[in-house]
């Protein structure tokens, strides 16, 4: 008759130290994220046959109808918050619609101009 003490079986690997890497880098990729806000109406860019990208960080939006949207702002506010930012070097993304009229456009582009963003940058979609 055998009575010493059965052969203890190994435990398994814990997976607590894994949890723990997989929550650090679910808090590492939350804080160094940036949500981008809803897009304040539909806007369809014009086409366009070119390879530049815009860079610009302010984006300000405007509609077919002429609607100006920037940061929950619109119309003229819109334009004086974006002014109020000051933007790198004055450039700002402006993500038109192309249904736009161009006398529209040009009425924009007059009223950034006097707000004292000298440069902009259109969003185009490529051909």
């Amino acid at each position: 008759m055998d009575l010493s003490e059965p052969v203890k079986r190994p435990r398994g690997e814990s997976i607590v130290p894994m949890i723990n890497v997989v929550f650090l880098l679910l808090i590492f990729f939350l804080m160094t994220s940036q949500l981008a806000p809803p897009e304040p109406f539909e806007v369809t860019p014009p086409e366009a046959e070119t390879e530049a990208e815009a860079e610009a960080d302010p984006v300000l939006f405007v509609s077919h109808e002429g609607r100006i949207a920037f940061d929950g702002q619109e119309g003229a506010q819109a334009i004086a918050t974006l002014a109020g930012q000051q933007p790198l070097a004055g450039v700002i993304q402006l993500r038109a619609d192309s249904r736009l009229e161009a006398s529209k456009l040009a009425a924009i582009l007059r009223d950034l101009s006097g707000a004292g963003l000298s440069r902009v940058e259109l969003v185009v979609a490529h051909k």
